[in-house]
């Protein structure tokens, strides 16, 4: 991906990939010594003296991850020039570890960008639970990264769950805090991180009912603790399932939690348009 502006004024060199196009100081001096930065065609140093009418170019260049690439069905949802969305199945990890370094998210995107010739990186904005499925949104570059990171996203989940609330509709206020090391739990504490879920009833039928949720704060497990807390528990939830929808859970088959990113809600960083994608997915009803 290329940057392109032309100077409608004099400054350094720095102000106007600052300002003009706003790129973060971080990716400027990682990008200046690998002659990315030009003026007129020419590398220039950060410091350099533009004139109005100088072409200032960027190239947006990703190195080779470390982890492998890997052929595979890959569901596309949108993609341009600096994002792709896509969607995650259950089961699957958004990121590589020193544990499991195949089979996730970015292995498979890997191999997309290689099969499609693209010189682009994974750089998740939304990042999902393994066994929680639906839209992932994912920047090409470090550029478009840092711009999406200051850009609001509305997500919106679907979940089934064992009951569920009085009202069609509410907030749940509820501060989150984390277990002490080394679990990886959470749960709700005064103490904790403000922490807000709006919802809404899609449909009910029996002890089961379809929720959409969304994530005012962006809290770890925010929203299977906050359905757990309410006393309504995603169905499929072993951590966080009551005794009662952990039993149902097991009647039924479940393997994973019914909790699917269903859509998101942004402005693209680059072209100011609206963007509502939806994931082809879906909490599956099991009445």
């Amino acid at each position: 991906m290329e940057l392109k502006c032309t100077a409608a004024r004099e400054g350094r060199l720095s102000s106007f990939l600052l300002r003009e196009l706003q790129m973060s100081s971080g990716l400027m001096n990682r990008l200046k010594w690998r002659s990315a930065i030009r003026v007129n065609g020419v590398p220039q140093r950060t410091n350099y003296a533009v004139q109005p009418g100088d072409v200032i170019t960027v190239e947006l260049e990703e190195e080779t991850p470390e982890y492998p690439a890997q052929d595979g069905f890959l569901s596309v949802r949108y993609e341009d020039a600096c994002i792709l969305v896509v969607d995650k199945p259950a089961g699957m990890l958004i990121h590589p570890s020193r544990a499991k370094n195949d089979g996730t998210l970015a292995n498979f995107v890997a191999g997309y960008y290689r099969k499609t010739g693209q010189q682009s990186a994974f750089h998740p904005v939304t990042r999902l639970d393994r066994d929680t499925f639906g839209i992932v949104l994912l920047a090409k570059n470090a550029y478009a990264h840092a711009l999406l990171q200051g850009t609001e996203v509305k997500k919106t989940y679907h979940a089934l769950t064992f009951g569920g609330p009085v009202r069609e509709a509410g907030i749940i206020d509820a501060p989150i805090a984390r277990y002490p090391l080394p679990s990886l739990l959470r749960y709700v504490n005064p103490e904790g991180k403000p922490s807000v879920t709006e919802y809404h009833v899609l449909e009910r039928h029996g002890t089961v009912c379809k929720l959409a949720l969304r994530p005012v704060t962006g809290r770890t497990h925010q929203l299977r603790v906050h359905c757990a807390y309410m006393g309504f528990p995603i169905l499929g939830d072993p951590q966080y399932g009551s005794r009662e929808s952990q039993a149902v859970s097991a009647q039924l088959g479940l393997t994973h939690q019914m909790l699917c990113a269903k859509r998101l809600e942004f402005t693209h960083p680059i072209t100011g348009e609206s963007l509502t994608l939806e994931s082809v997915l879906d909490v599956v009803p099991i009445w």
